[in-house]
């Protein structure tokens, strides 16, 4: 018998409808229950892709005992933190309060009201390695609340305070410290795994944000270690191409296998621009073998993008990505042994008795000559005959938008009109099927129905998308949309007396606190994003009305950067556009096509340019208005190179492009 659960049309809400649990979604009846049974909510947030989801699941969910236990004595409500950042950053932070960690499956005890009280992660069935069991803790905590229930109630006002605590925080006065950057980043460099890459020890996640950072800092020894020991690892799919979340390891060889369309989307982007400065082809390589990736298993035929593909499959996490050796020898035959030394392979395995495909880890990822990439094919073809992880088919406004810049930008400079048709059919679909009859964006999206409100971070990474893309294509109609986005973002969700943005906007679902994003979490924060998108749009236009709303974020959030940068990628680089010289490119054409302007572009795209902004258009244009007055000298292509709006004189020749733009650039 299904719960309550099976009216939903979330993936992960979904897994769970036919437990014996009485599962609510989070909603008014869930809250209005507890209160009518005056009985604690069991608030257990996860998502499709999550192993240890699906262990707890397994362990605790789907036994009848358990269960029963959890239906007499709580009122129980499953979230996906998918959909539901908004709760999931609640009581993740309420969670790290208590216990000092966090992580998912994530387990808070909360009063009827939503108040917590006690939380944790993931727990047992039985007791072990010093954790209680998940029986003994529910029962601690029922006991709890009808012994200790005036204690309980009496902290509540103390923690709606405390996880409200940062939208308190107003900007500070005063002009942004010039030296920050310089700071910022030599606190990176020392943070830095200059043999390993990465910052900081296992478990490690790709750090893309931090390291766009610092190569527009021009410290390139960080960026090329990390990019190449992961490239190398197992965390990266040698295979199929695309990374997974993270590694367990030090050295990116073991990886959770779960692949994130955000990490991937991410991830192209960077290695796009180490290729750009670097000019190593490995790179260029992998950045292409990503979104091919995206686009052959993640994409919906509507034009959207999915989720997730889960870690597990069989039951069992990484059996679909890894390889025994007489598996390999069944597939090649006699170029099994180039495999096996290729891929450093050994008889024993190094993922409980399977292997991990990788490239030997103290060199660079490997040349894919003609006989390798026939190896790869091949094990490409065998494995697609195993049982595949799941596929979470939701499909995310914010995540999607992250793949429209991606996909936008790599389409143009690597001259590959497949990706960038694939960014405007994503922004397409975005606009017609993930809006309301009002026209507001939706967070989520499966099969025909949108649904949920969008958060600052879906409105703010595709302000960031359709800039990048005007950029790539030149549309007057995505700049306006661009435009028109950032208004009623600035409108929805900016705090105009403390600075900033909130994470939800002013007609959101009222919770327990009202929160801003701080940190890159591992996606960029919103508020990073939004004062990056901001500022770009003020280049392009040169209304200081955005300027303005892009430094209350920056002034409220850049003081939080100097204790762990490396979580502050994002907000960095908007800092970066901001305190550092940057500049404009406005390029007039004598007539209406782009492509009379190919050879100039091709200068500007040859490098990693993040501080410069791109406008392109006819003669006469004026949007943006960063083209008004720019007029095509001799009938030809001409392009300015400004900042501030105030520009160089008008040159028509690449070369001579190529020599403003170097001096210019940061």
């Amino acid at each position: 018998m299904s719960n309550r659960l099976a009216e939903e049309t979330n993936p992960y809400l979904l897994q769970h409808k036919d437990n014996p649990v009485d599962w609510y979604p989070w909603g008014t009846e869930a809250l209005a229950a507890a209160r009518k049974e005056d009985k604690p909510i069991l608030l257990s947030v996860g998502y499709a892709a999550c192993h240890w989801c699906h262990v707890m699941e397994r362990e605790s969910f789907e036994d009848q005992t358990t269960a029963d236990y959890m239906n007499e004595h709580f009122v129980s409500i499953k979230v996906d933190r998918e959909e539901r950042p908004d709760i999931d950053a609640i009581y993740m932070e309420a969670v790290q309060s208590i216990t000092g960690s966090g992580g998912w499956p994530l387990t808070a005890f909360l009063d009827p009201d939503g108040v917590p009280f006690h939380g944790g992660t993931y727990f047992p069935p039985d007791s072990s390695r010093g954790m209680p069991s998940f029986m003994m803790v529910m029962d601690a905590v029922q006991k709890a609340f009808a012994e200790r229930r005036d204690e309980i109630r009496s902290q509540a006002a103390d923690v709606r305070t405390r996880l409200g605590a940062v939208s308190l925080i107003s900007a500070r006065e005063g002009d942004l410290d010039p030296g920050l950057l310089a700071d910022r980043t030599s606190t990176l460099l020392n943070l830095a795994d200059l043999e390993l890459g990465g910052f900081g020890p296992a478990p490690k996640f790709p750090p893309a944000s931090t390291l766009d950072f610092l190569l527009s800092r021009g410290e390139t020894e960080p960026v090329e270690v990390t990019l190449d020991r992961m490239g190398a690892g197992g965390i990266y799919d040698q295979i199929g191409g695309g990374f997974a979340r993270y590694s367990v390891d030090a050295a990116w060889l073991v990886p959770h296998f779960e692949k994130m369309l955000y990490d991937n989307a991410l991830l192209a982007r960077t290695y796009l621009h180490a290729w750009q400065e670097l000019g190593h082809d490995r790179y260029r390589r992998i950045a292409e073998e990503t979104l091919d990736w995206l686009l052959r298993e993640m994409r919906d035929d509507s034009g959207g993008f999915y989720a997730s593909l889960d870690a597990d499959s069989e039951g069992e996490e990484g059996i679909f990505y890894t390889w025994t050796i007489d598996e390999l020898r069944a597939v090649l035959g006699g170029r099994a042994d180039l495999a096996i030394e290729t891929f450093g392979v050994t008889i024993d395995g190094n993922f409980e008795g399977r292997n991990v495909l990788h490239f030997p880890l103290e060199q660079p990822p490997g040349k894919i000559d003609a006989e390798l990439e026939s190896i790869r094919s091949d094990l490409l073809a065998a494995r697609s005959e195993r049982v595949r992880p799941a596929l979470d088919d939701k499909v995310i406004l914010s995540w999607n938008a992250l793949a429209i810049s991606a996909l936008a930008e790599a389409g143009t400079v690597l001259d590959r009109p497949d990706y960038l048709d694939a960014a405007e059919a994503c922004s397409g679909f975005i606009w017609k099927e993930m809006r309301d009859a009002q026209g507001s964006l939706r967070r989520s999206w499966r099969q025909g129905d949108a649904r949920l409100n969008a958060y600052l971070e879906d409105h703010a990474f595709l302000l960031e998308a359709l800039l990048t893309l005007y950029q790539a294509n030149f549309s007057e109609s995505v700049f306006k949309r661009a435009q028109g986005l950032a208004e009623t973002m600035i409108d929805r969700f900016s705090d105009p007396d403390r600075g900033g943005f909130f994470t939800t906007s002013h007609d959101h679902e009222e919770l327990i606190a009202r929160r801003k994003d701080v940190g890159d979490h591992p996606i960029p924060s919103g508020s990073a994003s939004a004062a990056l998108g901001l500022l770009r749009l003020g280049n392009l236009t040169g209304e200081n009305h955005y300027l303005r709303q892009s430094l209350g974020v920056l002034k409220l959030l850049a003081p939080a950067t100097a204790r762990q940068p490396d979580a502050f990628g994002h907000l960095l680089q908007a800092l970066q556009l901001f305190l550092a010289p940057s500049g404009e490119l406005a390029i007039s054409t004598p007539g209406k096509s782009p492509d009379e302007a190919d050879a100039l572009l091709e200068v500007f795209r040859s490098r990693y340019r993040p501080n410069f902004v791109v406008a392109l258009g006819p003669e006469g244009s004026s949007t943006p208005p960063l083209l008004e007055s720019r007029t095509a000298v001799d009938g030809k292509p001409t392009a300015y190179v400004c900042e501030n709006f105030t520009c160089q004189a008008p040159v028509t020749e690449p070369a001579a492009l190529r020599k403003e733009l170097d001096a210019n650039n940061s």
